[in-house]
């Protein structure tokens, strides 16, 4: 049988293993979210100094602030108020359960859920504050443009990318076990 100072020592190890991980995550998280603030204060700044924020970069690359009422790229946008606080409430929900997932993910798909997360806050927060999200990076080749998005849209994808290739490999390596 364990002594009770053996159930203490595991059980206080385990505690800081928590806690580290729960900084570590946090830490995640605030690192991604300043990423996305700063690049969206440069170009409001742009936008004080020149009325305007239209920056040629490259033939393929534009820096164009457009304000986004909708989901991700500009999707489902209404210029109604209540439609407009129903999918804002919607991203909270959705935000929740995402938290919920990293307290019961393991592995690398919890920094999949983080970077989703991360940047979700990014623009859920410019949503509360400028009741519209600021997207500024405009894709195009010969004159077809992609959407107009920002670095918090970067991160929300690369996430979602990276959790769909996660579960595909694990679904194929657990039908090859079978």
């Amino acid at each position: 049988p364990r002594s009770m100072q053996e159930t203490w020592q595991n059980t206080n190890s385990k505690m800081n293993e928590k806690i580290k991980s729960f900084f570590i995550c946090v830490s995640y998280i605030f690192i991604l979210f300043a990423i996305d603030r700063v690049t969206k204060f440069q170009v409001l700044s742009i936008l004080e100094s020149q009325d305007k924020v239209d920056i040629y970069v490259n033939s393929f690359l534009n820096l164009y602030l457009v304000w986004n009422k909708g989901i991700g790229f500009g999707l489902f946008s209404f210029d109604n108020a209540t439609a407009y606080n129903l999918i804002t409430l919607i991203i909270l929900f959705i935000n929740v359960i995402i938290v919920y997932l990293i307290f019961v993910e393991e592995g690398v798909k919890v920094y999949f859920l983080l970077t989703i997360l991360g940047g979700s806050l990014g623009n859920f927060v410019d949503r509360l504050y400028y009741k519209a999200v600021p997207d500024f990076i405009d894709i195009n080749y010969n004159g077809y443009h992609w959407f107009i998005f920002n670095v918090a849209d970067i991160f929300i994808t690369l996430g979602i990318i990276c959790l769909i290739l996660a579960e595909l490999l694990n679904y194929k390596s657990s039908n090859e076990k079978k």
